[in-house]
C-alpha cells in the first residue's frame, strides 16, 4: 500500500505584512515535519508553491531546505507548476528545484501532430504513477487540455494520480461562483485520485466515471477574507486501501484567529479609537491574529482620520492585527450621490467641492491625461507626460 501527501497553493511569500508572511512559511515547514512524522512515501504539491515566479532569496533558501528534508528521508516530492508559479517567459523556480534533485515536475508530455501525449512518472518504491498538467493565468491551460490523447491515459493499468490547477465547474462553491472554471470533463477518466489545486475551499468527493477528486484549499489563508472565513489551512494525508483510499485532511494551525466586527455608524472619526478599544477583551487577543471588520457610515470624520496605527499599537500581546474598511464610509463620502448624473461635470464638480486649489488639480490630471502622438515613440511620451507634470508640481529644478 501507498501513503502520500496532497499539499496545494502554499503562496509562500503571499503576505505584504511580515509577521503573517513568516507564518505563512512557518505553516509549510510544520507541514513538511507532518508529512515525515506521519511516514507518507510521497508528497504532491498542486501548483502555486510561491505566491510568485520570482521569490526572494531568503524565501527560496528555506523553501530549499525544507524540500531536502524531505529528500534526505527518502520521500520524493511531485509537484505541478500553478499560475502563479510561471513568470511571462515560462521559467519557474520549480526549474532550479528540479535541477537540484529536490523536486520533480511531472508535466512531461510529447506533441504529435498538434496533440498532447502525456508521460507518467512512477514512484520507485510505491509503483503509483503520477502525471497532470500546470495551471496558468487566466485559465491559459484549457488549451492544453483541449490536446490531451486521453486513451493512453485512461488505458494506463495501476495505481494512477492526476495532478491539476483548474477550477472545476461542478463542485465550485457558492464564495466562488464567479470565478472563471472549466467542466470535470476535461480530465482524463479512470484516475484513483485527482489532486487538485488553485481554488482555495477543502473538497474530496469520489466521483464517478472518474475517481476521488480533491482539493486542500490555502495551506495558509492568503488574505484577510480567507483568514475570516476559514481561520487556517491545511492538506490530505492519503492511503491505497483495498477498498481505493482512505482520505484525511489535517489541519495546520499555528496561530488562533480572533475574529471582531464592529458597526460604527453614527460616530465620529474620533471616537473609534476609544470604541474599538472598550470591546476588545486584551486577554482573548495574546498571541492570535486578530481581525477587525468595520463597517457602516460614520456621522462625520474620514477614515483617514481614524489613528489605527494608535489602536494597534495598544492592543499588545497580538501576534497580528488587521482590519477590514471596505464596508465602513464616512458621511462625506455618501454626500457624493447628491452631486448629479452629469458625467461631464461630475469631475469638476467634485475638484471644487474637495479641494481649495482646483486649477492646480485640474492640471495634474490633464498632464497625465495626455495620448500618445501619431509615430511619437514609447519613451518620449512618457518623457513628455513626466516634464508637464513635473512642470505642474514644480519639480523642474530637482534633481
Amino acid at each position: 500500500m501507498a501513503k502520500f501527501a496532497h499539499i496545494a497553493d502554499c503562496h509562500i511569500g503571499g503576505w505584504s505584512e511580515l509577521k503573517l508572511k513568516e507564518l505563512n512559511l512557518e505553516v509549510f515547514c510544520r507541514s513538511i515535519s507532518i508529512c515525515i512524522e506521519r511516514g507518507v512515501d510521497f508528497v504532491l504539491i498542486a501548483g502555486d508553491l510561491f505566491n510568485t515566479a520570482l521569490p526572494s532569496i531568503d524565501l527560496i533558501k528555506q523553501v530549499t531546505l525544507e524540500l531536502k528534508r524531505l529528500k534526505d528521508k527518502g520521500i520524493p516530492t511531485y509537484i505541478i507548476p500553478g499560475s502563479h508559479d510561471y513568470s511571462p517567459s515560462g521559467k519557474t523556480m520549480l526549474d532550479v528545484f528540479e535541477n537540484a534533485g529536490l523536486v520533480r515536475n511531472v508535466v512531461r508530455f510529447e506533441e504529435k501532430e498538434e496533440r498532447i501525449d502525456l508521460k507518467f512518472s512512477i514512484d520507485e518504491k510505491t509503483g503509483v504513477k503520477i502525471t497532470g498538467l500546470f495551471g496558468k493565468a487566466q485559465g491559459l491551460e484549457k488549451g492544453y487540455y483541449e490536446k490531451l490523447i486521453r486513451e493512453n491515459l485512461e488505458n494506463e493499468v495501476g495505481k494512477k494520480i492526476f495532478m491539476f490547477h483548474t477550477t472545476l465547474t461542478e463542485f465550485k462553491p457558492e464564495h466562488l461562483a464567479m470565478i472563471s472554471s472549466e467542466p470535470v470533463a476535461i480530465l482524463p477518466r479512470g484516475f484513483d485520485y485527482y489532486a487538485g489545486g488553485h481554488p482555495h475551499y477543502v473538497f474530496n468527493e469520489v466521483k464517478e466515471p472518474y475517481g476521488r477528486i480533491a482539493y486542500t484549499g490555502a495551506l495558509f489563508p492568503n488574505n484577510f477574507w480567507e483568514l475570516e472565513k476559514f481561520e487556517g489551512g491545511g492538506f490530505f494525508i492519503n492511503e491505497f486501501v483495498e477498498s481505493g483510499i482512505e482520505s484525511e485532511f489535517v489541519p495546520v494551525i499555528v496561530k488562533r484567529v480572533v475574529k471582531y466586527n464592529f458597526d460604527l455608524s453614527g460616530k465620529d472619526s474620533n471616537q473609534i479609537k476609544d470604541f474599538i478599544l472598550e470591546r476588545v477583551d486584551k486577554n482573548e487577543i495574546v498571541d492570535r491574529i486578530v481581525l477587525l471588520r468595520l463597517r457602516g457610515t460614520m456621522e462625520s470624520g474620514k477614515l483617514s482620520d481614524i489613528n489605527f496605527k494608535e489602536i494597534f499599537s495598544e492592543l499588545e500581546g497580538a501576534y497580528a492585527i488587521l482590519k477590514n474598511t471596505s464596508e465602513l464610509k464616512s458621511r462625506e463620502f455618501e454626500e457624493l450621490e447628491d452631486i448629479g448624473e452629469d458625467v461631464e461635470n461630475v469631475e469638476n464638480e467634485l475638484i471644487s467641492k474637495y479641494t481649495d486649489r482646483p486649477e492646480f488639480v485640474s492640471g495634474l490630471i490633464e498632464a497625465l491625461d495626455r495620448e500618445k502622438l501619431e509615430g511619437e515613440k514609447n519613451l518620449d511620451f512618457e518623457l513628455r507626460v513626466i516634464k508637464d507634470s513635473f512642470r505642474i508640481l514644480d519639480l523642474e529644478n530637482e534633481n
